[in-house]
């Protein structure tokens, strides 16, 4: 390294604006050696200060303040959004529990009136299983991409469906029910399944005058203690022992109609009986006005005696 007295000057030459003049500067040895060390160490100074800045004490905790500040802000965020998916998802949740359980209940009840209506309608039981699942097959084929409905909306949707579907099964129950009514009120057929007719309806001499007298029944014979069945549904409005008929009894059907069961050995029925059609109301006797075991059976339609005979040939509906 060459001796501080080794160092040559420096001149600088200063042009002016227009070039046409110069000034020139000559830098001594000491002078240049002083600029040189004042170029070289104001950054390196500067580089010093920021670093002793960083690395104290003070500035290290400003930093980690500031950061922790920041991560709590952040953190506080999201867990109000956390909370307000919870409450959101909660809400929904038990939106879907009330209506899964409003539509499992109209299930139930559906399924209960669908089995109605099979027994209603006589119906095969196995052709319309409501306990047993819906059976569903076919082959797969590539599904076609598509985006999935809002879940309440569909849920909302098929519990409409539920709501439409009981509907129709209720109205179509109380056609069924009145229909079945009607055919039970329907006075058809024969009072005994086995007999046979021994004297019809209207004028005839009479088996014990020998004169002529009007008839206002068909007789049955029939082998004593035979059943005698009602030939429509009604309720029992007579059942006694009455002079010339012997035991009695009579069946009020509804829309005017009336019908009687006479010369029985015994009556199986009281007033206030519901019976149903088919159902068994006596037995074959001979009491009363009668020469034998037999049936006397009467047709009232509004109070008024009718030919009996156009509802024992006429077919039950």
């Amino acid at each position: 390294m060459a001796p501080w007295s080794s160092i040559k000057p420096m001149k600088i030459i200063i042009l002016s604006k227009d070039h046409g003049t110069t000034r020139s500067i000559t830098l001594g040895g000491w002078t240049r050696l002083l600029l040189s060390v004042c170029m070289l160490g104001v950054p390196t100074a500067l580089g010093a200060l920021g670093y002793s800045w960083l690395i104290a004490p003070d500035a290290s905790e400003r930093i980690s303040a500031e950061s922790l500040q920041a991560w709590e802000n952040a953190l506080a965020l999201q867990k109000q959004e956390v909370e307000q998916i919870r409450q959101e998802a909660k809400t929904q949740v038990a939106a879907m529990t009330l209506k899964m359980g409003e539509m499992q209940g109209r299930v139930v009840r559906m399924e209960a009136l669908g089995e109605r209506l099979v027994s209603m309608a006589q119906l095969d039981q196995g052709e319309f299983d409501f306990s047993s699942p819906t059976s569903l097959g076919g082959p797969e084929y590539q599904a076609e991409s598509y985006s999935p409905p809002d879940f309440l909306a569909v849920v909302d949707n098929l519990s409409s469906q539920i709501d439409n579907r009981q509907q129709q099964l209720e109205v179509l129950e109380s056609l069924l029910a009145k229909r079945k009514i009607e055919d039970d009120i329907f006075v058809a057929g024969r009072p005994v399944s086995k007999g046979w007719i021994s004297s019809r309806y209207g004028r005839r001499t009479d088996p014990f005058t020998g004169k002529v007298a009007f008839h206002g029944g068909i007789d049955f014979s029939a082998k004593e203690g035979t059943d005698i069945v009602a030939v429509a549904a009604g309720v029992v409005t007579r059942s006694a022992r009455i002079k010339d008929y012997g035991n009695l009894v009579e069946v009020n059907h509804g829309g005017g109609y009336v019908t009687r069961y006479a010369h029985n050995k015994s009556n199986l029925v009281k007033v206030g009986d519901v019976v149903k059609r088919g159902q068994i109301i006596a037995l074959v006797g001979s009491t009363g006005r009668s020469t034998g075991p037999h049936v006397h059976f009467e047709v009232f339609k509004h109070g008024r005696s009718i030919d009996p005979a156009t509802y024992i040939h006429r077919a039950s509906r």
